[in-house]
């Protein structure tokens, strides 16, 4: 596994005015871990993550599994062992009202769920207050919280804090965290223009 997923604090920044999703993780010191950016004219989503923006390591893929699926799915790939290290899928009909994710597997078992903090405030930023009440996200394995994904208010810019410090019996693999930090800021991109 690349060094860059030893930490339990991320910083997520997404770039505003690009043609494409790209996004940026650093350290909690500021330092650049991962450049991510989604390839342009593809049918499916095919974002790849690089070590640096140079862009010359690849360290993750992720790729929907269909062209145009409303409950998506998207497998998340170690790009040095070419290995899949587990699946998000978005819960369709549920994500209308508040986003839901399900976080599978290696061999598409459910082991957790992400999801938006409640109802009443995923309803306040859709109807009244969009990006002025900021997302936060749960991702819950078993009955505890293995990471939080918390976006900052800002009028300019987009950037999401990843805490990865577990309760206790509920890790994750730190590869598949940063990826539902990616497709959020992604996807949360594409419904704000």
């Amino acid at each position: 596994m690349h060094q860059a997923f030893g930490y339990t604090h991320y910083i997520l920044k997404r770039q505003v005015f690009a043609l494409t999703g790209k996004v940026r993780i650093y350290s909690p010191e500021n330092n650049l871990l991962l450049f991510s950016e989604q390839k342009m004219f593809r049918l499916r989503e095919d974002i790849r993550v690089f070590s640096d923006e140079s862009k010359t390591q690849e360290v993750l893929r992720i790729q929907a599994r269909q062209i145009i699926d409303f409950s998506a799915a998207y497998d998340v790939v170690d790009s040095g062992e070419n290995l899949v290290v587990g699946t998000l899928r978005r819960k369709g009909l549920k994500s209308l009202v508040r986003d839901e994710w399900e976080v599978l597997v290696p061999g598409s078992q459910q082991a957790g769920v992400l999801q938006e903090d409640s109802v009443a405030q995923a309803l306040l930023r859709r109807l009244l207050l969009g990006s002025f009440l900021p997302q936060n996200y749960d991702l819950l394995i078993g009955s505890g919280r293995a990471a939080d994904l918390r976006q900052r208010f800002s009028f300019f810019g987009y950037t999401m804090d990843i805490d990865l410090s577990p309760a206790p019996g509920a890790a994750i693999d730190p590869r598949l965290a940063l990826a539902a930090g990616i497709l959020l800021a992604i996807i949360e991109g594409k419904q704000d223009s």
